[in-house]
């Protein structure tokens, strides 16, 4: 991994700002020392109406598309269940209509790293599911295609499109990754342990200098340990293998809360550092 460049300035507004109390804050890939904060510095924290208006759209176009999935679970519900429950008559189905069954799946799979209010996971165990291990992961590596639009958009747009998903002390939180000489290898291995916030990370990668094909490579190649370890108990439990399905649940699951455990003592580590070192 090649040292990262410094953070890429995008457009300049207050209300895109992130700043916190009395110690190095975020401005537009800027990172900047401020005061102890003011009521005016309070104010200007606080989410923009047009900002809350968008994040209301998103929310209301999410509550419609739960509210049809909740109707359309209740009008074929027995019989979606008992479809869905068969392994052998849903992927015999899915063999039979592969180009619409694959190319719906990465939709969804593009979807979800793009709004990033729902974690991965479940498609992750879909996909080993209805697809079986080899295939699954193949379309999960797709993924490549939702942080390529999701870096695109940070990159065109700034930091408007990642506080539509993101709040301003989120953001803040991993300034700490952003101000790191190895920028690359951090972001590589925070990909590769279970447990961490991939999606924001995503966001937050877009904010760098990086080139873009080099962030999706490390992000993608990061996923592969989440993505085989989901496929391959999917995978196994659609085969009637459970033994191998439960060794998988157990290990995964062991691994994602040690990675969780040790991603929140890194981060907090390395974000009092980077505030003792703003202090000189």
């Amino acid at each position: 991994m090649q040292h990262a460049q410094s953070i890429r300035p995008t457009e300049e507004s207050t209300n895109d700002s992130v700043e916190t109390p009395g110690e190095t804050g975020v401005h537009e890939g800027h990172v900047v020392a401020t005061a102890p904060e003011s009521d005016r510095a309070r104010k200007n924290r606080q989410p923009h109406p047009r900002l809350w208006a968008k994040r209301a759209a998103v929310l209301a176009a999410l509550a419609v598309l739960a509210a049809a999935c909740v109707a359309a679970a209740l009008s074929f519900g027995p019989d979606l269940w008992a479809f869905v429950a068969d392994a052998g008559r849903l992927r015999a189905w899915v063999e039979q209509n592969e180009l619409v069954s694959a190319t719906a799946f990465v939709s969804a799979n593009v979807a979800q790293i793009v709004i990033a209010f729902f974690p991965g996971e479940p498609l992750e165990l879909a996909a080993g599911y209805a697809f079986g291990f080899w295939k699954g992961t193949a379309l999960l590596l797709a993924s490549a295609l939702g942080t390529t639009v999701v870096m695109l958009a940070v990159r065109t747009l700034g930091m408007r499109v990642v506080h539509l998903f993101f709040s301003a002390e989120k953001i803040a939180s991993l300034k700490w990754l952003k101000e790191q000489q190895r920028f690359e290898l951090l972001l590589f291995l925070c990909f590769l342990v279970p447990g961490t916030p991939k999606d924001l990370l995503t966001y937050v990668a877009g904010i760098g200098s990086s080139p873009l094909w080099r962030i999706v490579a490390i992000t993608t190649v990061g996923r592969i340990p989440s993505i085989v370890s989901s496929t391959l108990a999917a995978g196994s439990f659609g085969s009637g293998n459970y033994l191998v399905t439960g060794v998988t649940v157990v290990a995964t699951a062991v691994l994602a809360i040690g990675g969780a455990a040790a991603y929140r003592q890194m981060a907090k580590r390395k974000q009092n550092q980077t505030t003792k070192d703003s202090d000189f």
